[in-house]
């Protein structure tokens, strides 16, 4: 309980020092395991705390072995595969070159002991990796994913190294404990007993425990207490396959590691397995593990006179920060990151922790064992400074503004993105355009982007920026398509094409891919607005089918991601309006506005669509009811002053706009008093058949009041609670939804979002 405290207690002192929580930990059991009664203590408990460190490294490695996915050496390495590959392969040269040269831990060990310390310090910890980069909040970033799939590999591959060397070497070069059969000699028959004997335990655990604990999962549904039998079952399958390894002079803690490998990752017994051990380690098993870990990094044994003793020091930090910065930097250069990228992506995987510190610590010898917990220190103490690196790199690629129609400066054109994935988009993208275009001057430049997916039918390079020069599609049906696309376009500038700019592009990608490529040229374009098709297109009847749930993946990934302002047009009935007149109104549009930086996105829309002559704008302001208000509504009042702030915004921008427009007479205005969600959705409903095309926010308004509840019956989120009630399947067949979402810098990071990309 002391050393929980303790670690807790020095975990919250460096905390604002961002350091991870094992730097902590490893000071904690430093300071702690060589407090002299807790020395005394440890001595005479030793053989009693030796089980409990034994038996929790084993549980450690069974829930690693789950984590890890053997299948990944049979498949086409990745990128972050390929960068673990490297890494390793590099660090382990270096290791294998250096150690012997100065004789580090070798006087007793021998060759085989060189290989185990390479294979260590080649090795990153996964586990820690990864809570790490999670905490510090990249690890939903582009070279956060990277680098915990490259740590897995790399952890992974190391680890299966070492399984397989304790077959061929003597037991006394491995660092890895429990020993009790390290006095027997390995002979030829003992070598090929132990290979048998270990193949068949793989063997067995990958085809009888996907079998066994399929029947365990079947017969404990989700939703379920696990009943006591099964359970008992299952953890006794587990041990007796873990332990089995004593039998043939396996080392138990490998065999756990190879166990996991092979037992089933999905199911509800691994997940509740996976779950009970974290728990475990983390309250019982880690607080001796580091107290254990400062009793064998005896200061006493320390002698800081001997050059040796620095050299053990220095020599594994800058063997595995050399080796897998070269091993990144090399594999970088081939896949075309940049160096600075690699460089921190190697000083990443450098990261060790507990199995590394339970390793050297089991076969320490002099002053080996503190002087090999202080180096696995620095290689974990840097990541902070190097996560503060990549977040202040991103922020310089970030934009400096929003890139927003609100902030758009009126003497400039409007740049939109306009996207449209078949000939169906295209009638409702030329009404768009057409309500779109404001004055003559500055005009609209609308860049088309015909947005196809990549299929092993279609060979295609996809060009960016003013037009497609370099590209060749081979599939007749694009070919056709875009043919179609162009004459429907050419038709209508040719004849109504004042003002209006158009150049093409093509976007050609899959689907998981493709919203990166959209972001990347509305960043390259300085576009303000993008314009998607809903994923969902009316068939014949009126109603919305069923979809492309790839477009709809990436119109939801866009509204996360993009540099700018985005809208999603349902088109019901939009695209079918002959031809907007410019001398009559033929054209009615509402836009509603509740509150938020959407709505405001929206009034902005609103007055430049107003320009057109043959659109009448109607702009319609929901507003709480206050004398309606009951005291269960009162507690929904907006309090927090960032919300008040917005309040303020909203009125200040919601009365410029009033002042230009509504008062000059170019649109109109009415307003709607209402007391909740319920009233709101009736004013909804009593829009049909007013209007051809509703404009309104995502975000819904910041008055929770008139959209509170609206969530619970949402199909698509994407949408905002107001866009999915108008487009929904109970709403008018004739009335299309614009969504707009304006461009927002926010998340944790002080201007980015967690999951944002800097490789």
């Amino acid at each position: 309980m002391a050393m929980v405290i303790a670690c807790n207690g020095a975990h919250y002192v460096l905390k604002p020092y961002a350091q991870p929580r094992i730097a902590s930990d490893i000071i904690v059991g430093l300071i702690m395991g060589n407090i002299p009664f807790l020395r005394k203590l440890y001595d005479e408990f030793n053989s009693t705390f030796g089980f409990i460190i034994d038996f929790g490294m084993m549980c450690y490695m069974f829930a690693l072995g789950i984590e890890m996915d053997p299948y990944a050496l049979l498949r086409r390495p990745s990128k972050d595969a390929q960068i673990a590959y490297s890494g390793i392969i590099f660090t382990f040269v270096i290791s294998c070159s250096l150690t012997p040269l100065l004789h580090y831990f070798t006087e007793e060990r021998g060759f085989a002991f060189i290989l185990c310390l390479s294979a260590l310090v080649s090795s990153t910890a996964s586990p820690v990796l990864t809570r790490l980069l999670t905490n510090l909040k990249i690890g939903k970033s582009d070279i956060g994913k990277l680098v915990i799939g490259a740590g897995m590999h790399a952890d992974f591959v190391c680890s299966l190294l070492l399984s397989v060397g304790y077959i061929f070497m003597p037991a006394e070069a491995f660092c890895v404990g429990p020993q009790p059969h390290s006095h027997v000699e390995k002979t030829t028959q003992s070598v090929i007993t132990m290979s048998v004997a270990v193949v068949a335990q793989t063997v067995f655990t990958g085809l009888v425990s996907p079998v066994f604990m399929a029947w365990v999962n079947d017969e404990n549904p989700e939703g379920r207490p696990m009943k006591g039998p099964h359970l008992v079952l299952s953890i006794a399958f587990v041990v007796i396959i873990c332990a089995s390894s004593t039998l043939y002079n396996y080392n138990p803690v490998l065999s756990a590691f190879i166990t996991g490998t092979c037992f089933p990752r999905e199911g509800r017994v691994s997940k509740w397995v996976v779950g009970k051990i974290n728990y475990l380690l983390t309250t019982i098993f880690y607080p001796i593990f580091f107290l254990w870990m400062g009793y064998a990094a005896d200061f006493t044994r320390l002698a800081p006179g001997d050059p040796v003793t620095w050299l053990r020091l220095i020599l594994p930090v800058v063997m595995a920060v050399v080796g897998k910065v070269a091993g990144t930097l090399a594999v970088g250069a081939l896949l075309g990151f940049h160096w600075p990228e690699s460089l921190v992506i190697g000083l990443l995987l450098v990261t060790k922790g507990h199995f590394q510190i339970y390793m050297i610590n089991c076969g320490s010898t002099i002053s080996a064992g503190i002087m090999s917990v202080i180096a696995t220190f620095l290689t974990v103490v840097h990541a902070p400074i190097i996560v503060a690196h990549i977040i202040k790199r991103a922020r310089r690629r970030a934009p400096t503004h929003t890139m927003a129609l609100q902030l758009l400066d009126p003497s400039s054109e409007l740049r939109i993105l306009l996207c449209v994935h078949g000939p169906p988009n295209v009638p409702a993208s030329i009404n768009f355009m057409e309500i779109s275009r404001g004055t003559t001057e500055p005009g609209l430049l609308v860049y088309l982007a015909e947005i196809i997916e990549l299929t092993d039918q279609i060979e295609a390079t996809v060009e960016t920026g003013e037009g497609i020069h370099a590209s060749t599609v081979r599939d007749k049906a694009v070919i056709e398509m875009r043919e179609q696309v162009t004459s429907s376009f050419k038709a209508y500038l040719d004849n109504d094409g004042d003002g209006i700019t158009l150049k093409r592009s093509l976007a050609i990608s899959t689907i998981n891919n493709m919203a990166q490529n959209i972001c990347s040229l509305a960043e390259e374009l300085m576009i303000a607005l993008i314009i998607l098709p809903f994923h969902r297109s009316q068939r014949q009847d009126g109603k919305l089918d069923g979809g492309n749930q790839g477009f709809r993946y990436v119109n939801r990934k866009l509204l996360k991601t993009a540099p700018c302002s985005v809208g999603i047009l349902v088109n019901r009935g939009f695209g079918s309006i002959p031809k907007i007149s410019r001398s009559e109104v033929t054209l009615q549009v509402a836009a509603i506005f509740i509150g938020g930086k959407d709505d405001r996105e929206v009034l902005a829309y609103a007055g430049r669509v107003a320009w057109h002559s043959g659109v009448k704008v109607t702009v319609i302001r929901f507003l709480v009811d206050t004398s309606a208000e009951s005291s269960r509504l009162a507690a929904y009042r907006v309090s927090l002053p960032e919300q008040e702030e917005e309040m303020g915004l909203d009125d200040e921008c919601f009365a410029q706009f009033y002042e230009k427009h509504i008062v000059a007479g170019r649109i109109h205005y009415m307003e709607k008093h209402l007391a909740n969600a319920g009233e709101t959705f009736a004013t909804l409903r009593s829009l049909e058949g007013q209007y051809s095309l509703v404009v309104v926010g995502r975000e819904g308004g910041i008055n929770s009041i008139l959209t509170k509840g609206m969530n619970d019956w949402q199909q698509c989120p994407e949408l905002g609670p107001i866009g999915d009630v108008l487009s929904g399947p109970d709403f008018s067949t004739s009335v299309s939804v614009l969504i707009i979402q304006q461009h927002k810098l926010r998340g944790e990071l002080d201007g980015l979002d967690e999951d944002f990309s800097i490789m």
